[in-house]
């Protein structure tokens, strides 16, 4: 199926095809845009001026009203000046506190003939530092890596938006979470690893063996949430979807489809590092044989893998943090803080993501040993 020569024809049709599908995506409705205010409009607005005199302060807390006066800068109201409300709830990971010359997303609210009626400061505008990082990061990645990183960029792209036009909406539809969530890894996964790897027998090899190191992960995911009797409504806010009429989803299999959802891109990396590593030893090596090509991509997943599951917890330690910082300060026996709901959930999507990894590692050598061995190189 793959064949030398004509690569760099099935790389730029591949790309394009890559291109054709993100658009597509991208267009695709979730079929909850509907549900949005026919009238109310956003816009960006400036802080003229605040007014603190009814907030009252409890320690590092503060609560009540801050008044806050507002200049619209775009949009159909640009140049209206308002007054407006900022509640405070007591809540720092909630609350926002503005200053003059700070910027704002605000929404507008109209009544029936189209007139301004009241506009509420949501944020603070984010938006546009937001596209100058994506831009810079942009920049660097192709700066470096050349045609590499446009395609990179690419599978960037395309996965943030499949995950927001497929998956979410997919889950709030109530399709199965564990389901739709291995069709969309696989579907991103195809994308990115064809896009980086090219199309070619390395790609097809690290494809095959994510595909198999991510179904393990999910199958360990759904043996182990149940032993760990952790319930998915130990994620933020996922409490709030119940009561917003959603009370019909699992959350117990959403939460389990995050966790090798989560650990997707590690799989990917060891997968392509071993694929591309048996790929250069069968290029240099043409009559090596399938058995000691096996050993070597076991040995370079060996050292891979070492590093990789170490990398798993550090990037999954940042979310319990806080958490771990209130138990110890509280003097809370270690037995208990292991034992306590959050912590045990994020265990749980440390241990079996590193679970996928160290399977990915041997299962992508024996499928690259045997596609070597059966087409040669």
């Amino acid at each position: 199926m793959f064949v030398a020569g004509n690569n760099s024809k099935k790389d730029m049709i591949f790309v394009l095809v890559v291109c054709i599908l993100t658009l597509f995506t991208l267009l695709l409705p979730t079929g909850f845009e509907g549900r949005q205010r026919t009238n109310t409009l956003r816009a960006r607005a400036r802080i003229v001026a605040v007014d603190n005199t009814e907030l009252e302060q409890f320690g590092i807390v503060k609560t009540g009203n801050q008044g806050v006066t507002l200049e619209i800068l775009n949009g159909k109201f640009k140049g209206q000046i308002a007054d407006s409300n900022n509640m405070l709830i007591g809540k720092l990971e909630l609350d926002k506190m503005f200053i003059p010359g700070d910027e704002a997303l605000v929404t507008i609210d109209m009544d029936g003939q189209g007139n301004f009626v009241y506009a509420n400061p949501v944020d603070h505008y984010r938006l546009r530092v937001e596209v100058i990082l994506l831009i810079l990061f942009s920049g660097l990645l192709i700066l470096y890596a050349g045609w590499t990183g446009v395609k990179a960029l690419l599978s960037f792209l395309f996965t943030g938006i499949a995950i927001w036009k497929l998956l979410l909406p997919g889950f709030l539809k109530g399709y199965n979470p564990v389901l739709l969530a291995l069709f969309v890894v696989m579907v991103l996964s195809a994308a990115i690893i064809f896009l980086v790897g090219g199309i070619s027998k390395m790609g097809l090899i690290s494809f095959l063996g994510t595909f198999a190191g991510i179904g393990f992960t999910a199958l360990f995911s759904i043996l182990f949430s149940k032993l760990f009797h952790v319930h998915g409504a130990v994620r933020p806010f996922s409490e709030s979807l119940l009561y917003s009429g959603y009370a019909h989803l699992d959350l117990n299999a959403i939460f389990v489809s995050g966790i090798f959802l989560a650990s997707s891109g590690a799989v990917m990396d060891i997968s392509m590092d071993i694929s591309a590593s048996m790929h250069e030893i069968k290029h240099k090596s043409p009559e090596i044989h399938a058995k000691e090509l096996i050993i070597s991509g076991i040995k370079v997943g060996r050292a891979v893998v070492g590093t990789m599951t170490t990398t798993l917890l550090l990037a999954y330690s940042g979310s319990f943090t806080a958490v771990l910082m209130v138990m110890m300060a509280q003097g809370t026996p270690g037995a208990n803080i292991l034992n306590l709901t959050y912590v045990s959930a994020e265990i749980l999507h440390t241990l079996v993501g590193s679970f996928g990894l160290v399977l990915t590692a041997p299962l992508t050598a024996l499928i690259g040993g045997f596609i070597y061995h059966r087409t040669g190189e």
